[in-house]
């Protein structure tokens, strides 16, 4: 019987809340499909900066396959800290696979039948958060956590039988068939790979670029995409054991965040920064509105912050709003009740910010 899911209905569904980031979800897309079907699916590896969307991408992958019904039996998918995982006394297997099976209980029902909650938990996904925090070493030393946790995770992802004890019953499961996603920032990785790439260490160095903004403001960039230089060598001497780190066949970098992605996330996506602020004004009867020049200075703004990726839009619309928040009805300049966020109000906030970093200093 054909299969009722396609890649492209994962594609088209996951893009509609994770902006930026196409050909991951692509990845994504198909390797969900592959696993849903039994076929082999690879294990994969998220790498980028911090606000770039692994969470969000996850997020999104677990709520669609939650949606459909006929699919119950086979969205078991839990997300994991990585350094909460690595503090768990009781064995990561039994930790990892004791989330599952209570997750499977709790889509299918704790009345169904044992063994479908036993193929459930087989069938599972599971997506480690910040991976890159448990690497085998840190400045040269040995890490002894990070180094067990790549072990025994690793024990999981290969051992065919794996015990677990749960309501009061020894379980065996065959976790070869659990699909693992792991996510991380990786960022000293990003600055060594970017080294090697301004240096000229094995490639052809970097040149810049002068890059022009929306609004007209000029700044220069290295075009540096770490997806195109990165190498197994490179994950290996960040920490992650060749034995772990192999076991992801699918290595996935996450985009940059562009000024248009930016501006798209901050506004476009159900539970947005500024749909959430506006239903905050709305419960006291005012009408939130932006302006276009607005919404170009505070992606033109959270773009300069790379590191920050996304979350750097909640930061500086903090600094724009955090005033008007506090009175809401007092905001409105007349009977109107519009309260509306032009381009002043932001230039005015990054200036602020930027006159009180100086100030530190």
């Amino acid at each position: 019987m054909d299969f009722p899911l396609l890649p492209r209905d994962i594609y088209e569904e996951i893009r509609k809340t994770v902006v930026g980031q196409d050909d991951a979800i692509r990845e994504i897309s198909v390797a969900l499909v592959k696993h849903l079907v039994g076929a082999p699916a690879p294990n994969i590896l998220l790498i980028g900066n911090s606000g770039s969307g692994k969470t969000t991408l996850m997020r999104a992958v677990e709520k669609f396959l939650s949606s459909r019904k006929d699919l119950t039996d086979f969205a078991n998918i839990v997300r994991m800290n990585a350094n909460v995982l690595a503090e768990e006394h009781e064995g990561y297997g039994r930790v990892v696979l004791g989330r599952l099976y209570e997750n499977a209980k709790k889509m299918i029902g704790e009345s169904a039948d044992m063994n479908r909650i036993i193929r459930s938990v087989e069938h599972g996904i599971v997506f480690i958060d910040e991976v890159d925090k448990i690497r085998a070493q840190v400045s040269g030393s040995p890490n002894v956590r990070g180094i067990v946790a790549q072990e025994a995770l690793l024990t999981l992802m290969e051992n065919e039988h794996v015990r677990f004890d749960a309501d009061g019953f020894t379980h065996v499961v065959n976790s070869s068939g659990i699909l693992f996603v792991a996510g991380g920032a990786f960022e000293e990785l990003y600055e060594s790979v970017l080294r090697r790439a301004t240096i000229g260490q094995d490639v052809a160095p970097l040149q810049p670029i002068v890059v022009v903004s929306a609004s007209g403001e000029v700044r220069e960039e290295f075009p540096f995409h770490l997806r195109d230089y990165l190498k197994y060598d490179d994950i290996f001497r960040y920490g992650m054991t060749p034995q772990f780190a192999s076991r992801f066949e699918s290595i996935i970098v996450l985009n940059d965040l562009a000024e248009g992605d930016l501006s798209r996330i901050f506004v476009e996506p159900e539970g947005s920064i500024f749909r959430t602020s506006r239903d905050y004004f709305q419960r006291f009867g005012v009408d939130l509105q932006i302006t276009r020049g607005a919404l170009i200075a505070i992606a033109w703004d959270a773009s300069r912050q790379k590191r920050l990726g996304a979350r750097a839009l909640r930061e500086i619309f903090r600094r724009v709003i955090r005033n008007l928040e506090f009175d809401p009805s007092a905001a409105t300049r007349d009977a109107s009740r519009v309260v509306t966020v032009d381009e002043a109000m932001v230039k005015q906030a990054v200036a602020s910010r930027e006159q009180g970093t100086a100030r530190v200093r």
